[in-house]
């Protein structure tokens, strides 16, 4: 049974670095590492398909705006419990990622969205930390912002942790990517 990976971001080449798009960063982390070919697009959503030690997944970006990351869902076959969505949360720091089962959207318009479309909030998910903004631009204006330098390295490992979560995830389930990568914080 496929493991369906979304990341709720936001499309547009405009986007591509920036703090709403890690969820698709994320995803280009894995298609590097497993070597997935993103060739595939259906429905408004740019995939490709890919084996980890026999578990069979797809890797997933939405081409719909980050608050309408659930219209796919009316068309794609997939069932919540073999969902990981990747994204974005200014609650966790930069460098911080938490995996959770299930839960709210958290004020996440991209998660709202999935949850309407779905009916369910049981599904898996990875938050990766963004931080809050301590300038008065707005939530808008951040978190459509690009990171900055200082904050590149930081960014770095916190893709390569939310990729070893979502493997870990695929591979073993979200009980135990919970328990390792919970409990890890950023020294």
């Amino acid at each position: 049974e496929d493991e369906l990976i979304i990341f709720t971001d936001v499309p547009g080449i405009q986007y591509a670095h920036t703090r709403h798009n890690i969820g698709f960063m994320v995803v280009d982390e894995l298609s590097s590492r497993l070597d997935v070919a993103m060739a595939g697009e259906k429905f408004a959503v740019r995939w490709g398909r890919g084996v980890l030690n026999g578990h069979e997944f797809v890797l997933a970006k939405p081409q719909t705006y980050m608050n309408r990351s659930g219209e796919p869902f009316r068309n794609l076959p997939v069932q919540p419990q073999n969902l990981i969505v990747v994204y974005d949360d200014m609650d966790l720091p930069l460098g911080q990622i938490r995996v959770r089962q299930r839960g709210s959207a958290g004020g996440h318009k991209g998660m709202q969205s999935i949850i309407d479309t779905l009916e369910t909030t049981d599904f898996v998910r990875v938050r990766c930390g963004i931080g809050r903004s301590d300038i008065a631009s707005g939530v808008t204006d951040y978190v459509l912002g690009n990171f900055g330098e200082d904050e590149k390295q930081v960014l770095e490992e916190e893709l390569d942790l939310a990729a070893d979560a979502v493997m870990t995830c695929i591979l073993d389930g979200p009980q135990s990517a919970m328990n390792v990568y919970n409990r890890r914080t950023r020294e």
